[in-house]
Parts: structure tokens; sequence; C-alpha cells
């Protein structure tokens, strides 16, 4: 008898362990199922095009999500990762423009857009860590500096972007989408990251400040390079949008960083900082993507969607955040 009873214990028990290691579990499963809901609806939305136009359009969401990550892990936040993305699209769109539109404008284009981003993720950095500035308050701050100098560069929506910059973005390579050679590359990128010391150092940060300064972590230096990467994965998400959209847009990245933020929580990671994982929050991305899909697909009025939207994610929040806090319990 006492076997009988044990086997239930241990099933729950692995059950137990395999969320804890792997916080995304959750977020998993709802992708599934809203997967096949979309798949019931529409099912050339789960066609290789569907799935296609699915990571086109929210390989942006997906980056910049991967970015809000990195300074979750240190449990700090970042308010202002949408105005970084307008503002480097605007960025390389202008540059793109006043260089010609050619391969190697594109390239330099690029380059100092990175740059661009990867400069105000360390101007937060200082802010909040050396400065000791409460995050939500100093990037909030930062967000406004940043769209009003995106406004500043580029006042009026609407410059296309070079030709040879989206086509390359929406194209096909030896048959393959750009868009899943991009995908590749971002996960090897983040196993990369993953298995450098930055990442466990962060959460270590996130985990217990006090605990990682005692045992001698630059508490700093470390949450400097937490928003440094966050800078630079919005960026990336900046050249995602541009190839998305084919023009600049000062306003473009307003409503991304909410949903970067939602995309983290999706993902089972915690804003207290000290527990989560990237694949996570793209998991999450691509949930808000197949939510609002399936918004579109079950034919709710246009001034309802929003309203649809925002609960289901609301929901599916609830549901991951729920069975996620249970199973580790």
């Amino acid at each position: 008898m006492a076997a009988v009873a044990a086997a239930p214990s241990r099933g729950i028990d692995r059950v137990r362990r395999a969320f804890q290691r792997f916080p995304f579990l959750p977020a998993l499963i709802i992708l599934v199922a809203l997967l096949l809901l979309n798949g019931l609806y529409q099912p050339r939305s789960v066609s290789f095009i569907g799935i296609t136009g699915l990571v086109k359009t929210y390989l942006a969401l997906m980056l910049l999500s991967v970015a809000q990550t990195y300074v979750v892990y240190a449990g700090d936040i970042d308010l202002s990762a949408g105005a970084i993305v307008s503002l480097v699209n605007v960025v390389i769109v202008v540059l793109m423009e006043q260089w010609g539109g050619g391969g190697f404008a594109v390239l330099g284009a690029i380059g100092i857009g990175l740059c661009v981003g990867l400069g105000c993720g360390i101007v937060n950095g200082i802010a909040v860590a050396a400065l000791r500035l409460q995050a939500i308050v100093a990037t909030f701050a930062t967000s406004i500096f940043f769209a009003g100098l995106a406004l500043y560069v580029l006042p009026v929506a609407g410059d296309p972007a070079p030709a040879a910059f989206w086509r390359t973005y929406g194209g096909k390579f030896f048959g393959i989408p750009f868009v899943f050679y991009a995908a590749v590359l971002l996960a090897l990128v983040l196993y990369g990251l993953a298995r450098m010391r930055l990442s466990t150092q962060l959460l270590a940060v996130g985990d217990d400040p006090q605990a990682a300064f005692q045992s001698g972590l630059p508490v700093t230096a470390i949450r400097i390079k937490g928003y440094a990467l966050c800078g630079l994965f919005a960026g990336l998400a900046a050249l995602c949008v541009t190839g998305d959209t084919a023009s600049g847009d000062p306003l473009v990245g307003g409503k991304m960083t909410l949903f970067s933020i939602a995309a983290v929580v999706l993902g089972g990671s915690a804003l207290s900082g000290g527990f989560g994982a990237v694949t996570g929050s793209v998991l999450g991305a691509l949930i808000i993507g197949l939510i609002n899909s399936l918004v579109y697909f079950v034919g709710t009025p246009s001034e309802w969607q929003n309203l649809v939207q925002g609960l289901a994610i609301l929901i599916a929040l609830m549901a991951g955040v729920v069975v996620g806090r249970k199973a580790r319990a």
C-alpha cells in the first residue's frame, strides 16, 4: 500500500521539479493551446506561410522581451525599452536615406543604430545602478527623453527605408524565409548568453542583492551590464520593426514596452528578480501574437478587439502565474 501511495507522490515531485527547472513550461502549454485554437478557426494560420507571418510580425517583440528579461533578472525594469526602439528606428532610416540607401549605407546605419541602443541601455544602467535612482522612475524619465530625441530626429512618420533593407527582411534565401535565419541566430546567441557568467550573476543579484554584494559580486557593474544588454536587444528589435514596416516612425515603439513586460511575466520570470528564463519571454511574445490573431479570426468586432485582447492576455497571465506558482509550491 505504501508503494502505491508513494507512486503518485513521486509523479507530483517530478512535475514540480520540471516546473522549477523550466519555468517557461506553463507558457509552452498555453502556446500549444493557442496554436490549436488558431488552427481550428483559421487552418492557414498554422501553415508554413502562417507561421512565417507570425514570426516576421512578432520577432521584434520577441527581441524586446528578451531585452526586458535581462533587467528583470536583476530585479529591475526598463520602461524606456519601447522608446529605444523608436529612437533606433528613426536613426537608421534617416541615416540610410542620407547615405544613399546602398549596401554600405545600410550596414553603417545598422552599426550606428545598435550603438545608439547600447548607449541608451548604459545611460539607464548608470541612472539606476550607479546613481541609485528607482528603476521605474528613472527609466520612465529616460523613456520621455528618448522619445523626444526620436521626434527631433524624425518629426513626422513615413520616411521609407531602402528597398534593400525591407526586401532582405521579408525575403527568402535558398527557399527559407530570412526571419527563420534570424530566429536561429537569436537562439544561438541566447544559448551562448545563458552559458555566460553574466546571466547567473544577474539572477544572483535579483535573488538577493545584499548576499550577492557580500559574496564579492560587483553588483553595480552587473546591473549596468544588464541594462546595456537590454539596450542592445532593443536596438535589434528596432531593426526588425524597420524591416517589417519599411519606414521610420518616432512613435512605433510606444506600445511595445508594456507588451514586453507582459511577455516576460507570461514566460514565467518573476518581476521581483532572481527567477526566470529568456526562452519563456520568447514564448510569452508569441502568446501575445497568437492571442491577437485569434481575436481577429473569431470575428471580434473592431471596436471590441482591444478589450478582448486585453482580457485574453490577462487570463493567460493569471493561468500561467497560478499554474507555475502551484507547481513550484
